[in-house]
């Protein structure tokens, strides 16, 4: 379904991703995890086209998506949707518009230029924004929103793409535990009840391996591990990050110990019901 080859790309003299190869045979929750400055997320914007790529290729399903330019890698970018660390949203628009702006791809020059909408384009919004709990804050300007409520706006932004992978790099780095959870939540019913691949760039090992099918592990720019989430051992662990033994997991765990897990529990109950 995805091959990547010998993917590099090098800033002048900087290597930031170093001939990575993955091959992924079906849709899947991929975690790729390492420390900052590892090529994360440098992988998914190549993945994207949001970076150009100094070597290798890109294929998905049988488009060598490396190789496109003009309005076809437009169209590849609508089929791959990006979700980012600081959400991307303009804030003062309202939340259903942002959410809109996931068909930004097809829509004519006019229709963009006075911001008109089909009415079945605003009902799939909203009926996105049910889905994941927050359609109730549809006519909300997104800068009224928290930070977990905004990230679950561009993660609905991007199913508007009707997208069939998903790439969301750090879309967690800036939430509480709590919200964490609810979004990582999101992203694993939306691979799981849609069939679509996600791929998620993580800093925390309990996260990876709790929603994850399958987790890559970068280390200066290498991927230096690439397999099942139960083989991530706290040893494989410490080479990924570069650390000694001294290395505690607990440093990077997003487990919620100090709220009301009751808390926690009403508000992930109200994303999946």
């Amino acid at each position: 379904m995805l091959r990547i080859e010998k993917l590099t790309k090098k800033f002048g003299r900087n290597t930031a991703v170093d001939s990575a190869t993955i091959h992924v045979d079906k849709p899947m929750m991929i975690g790729v995890i390492g420390r900052s400055g590892a090529g994360k997320s440098t992988l998914l914007r190549m993945l994207n086209r949001l970076e150009d790529i100094t070597e290798g290729t890109i294929i998905f399903e049988d488009r060598k998506v490396s190789s496109l330019t003009g309005a076809d890698k437009r169209a590849w970018q609508a089929d791959c949707a990006m979700i980012f660390q600081q959400f991307n949203l303009v804030p003062r628009m309202d939340v259903v518009s942002n959410v809109l702006h996931g068909t930004l791809n097809r829509r004519s020059t006019l229709s963009t230029l006075f911001n008109l909408y089909p009415t079945d384009d605003i009902h799939r919004a909203i009926d996105i924004l049910d889905r994941l709990g927050i359609a109730e804050h549809a006519p909300k300007r997104a800068e009224a929103l928290s930070g977990g409520q905004q990230q679950r706006v561009a993660i609905a932004r991007a199913l508007m793409q009707d997208p069939k992978i998903i790439l969301a790099d750090e879309p967690i780095a800036s939430l509480d535990p709590m919200n964490a959870q609810v979004v990582m939540e999101a992203l694993r019913r939306i691979h799981e009840e849609d069939g679509r691949m996600v791929i998620a760039n993580l800093h925390t090992l309990d996260t990876a391996r709790r929603y994850c099918d399958r987790v890559i592990g970068m280390r200066a720019g290498r991927i230096v591990f690439d397999g099942l989430p139960e083989q991530l051992t706290t040893d494989m662990a410490r080479e990924i990050y570069g650390a000694d033994a001294t290395f505690s997991e607990e440093a990077t765990s997003t487990e919620i110990n100090t709220i009301d897990r009751s808390a926690a529990k009403a508000a992930l109950a109200k994303v999946t019901a």
